[in-house]
């Protein structure tokens, strides 16, 4: 729990009892590799700090489902449009190692904008991060070749892409394993 307050203190004061509070609502939940957080259908419920581990965002297809994202420790990770609308995700969202989440809930987390002097600096901060890392990858799919948005994802975490099978690496990127084979032998 440690780390979330760290990260929030990073970028705002945070007083103990508005910590009390916040804290006293979070949820710590562990997954195991391969576990599924959200299926596709199922009401998100949290928005998480991720402690430690890595989670895959992905769409269910009719052979492989189709990645379009990953988040790793010390970020957020929810399925962020269908926790503000509390309808079903249309997404899955599953542990790709073993993961520790600190989760709050919807009610909890408007009960913290509400009770909170900071609340709403938390909720626009993690809310914030969501969608830069949306928008991120929106431009790095429109402007960026699969070889650049694999050098990209393996600068910004290349001691985690060992831990990531490759075929998610590939249709995170939008490129066949063949392909990313290919990319890989003509970098190294």
């Amino acid at each position: 729990m440690e780390e979330i307050k760290t990260y929030f203190e990073k970028l705002v004061p945070i007083s103990d009892s508005d910590w009390h509070i916040f804290s006293s609502r979070l949820l710590k939940r562990e997954f195991l590799k391969k576990e599924y957080i959200v299926t596709a259908g199922q009401k998100e419920k949290y928005l998480s700090f991720i402690e430690k581990g890595i989670v895959q965002f992905s769409i269910p297809a009719s052979e492989d489902d189709l990645t379009f994202g990953f988040a790793f420790s010390g970020n957020f990770v929810s399925a962020y449009d269908f926790f503000l609308t509390q309808k079903p995700s249309g997404y899955h969202i599953k542990a790709i190692t073993n993961t520790i989440l600190w989760s709050i809930s919807y009610e909890d987390l408007q009960y913290i904008y509400a009770e909170t002097a900071i609340g709403n600096t938390i909720g626009r901060m993690a809310s914030e991060a969501l969608f830069l890392k949306k928008s991120k990858r929106e431009l790095s799919l429109l402007t960026e070749s699969a070889e650049q948005r694999y050098l990209n994802l393996f600068t910004e975490q290349p001691h985690l892409l060992q831990l990531i099978p490759l075929k998610y690496i590939a249709s995170y990127i939008g490129i066949t394993p063949q392909a990313l084979s290919r990319i890989r032998k003509r970098i190294s």
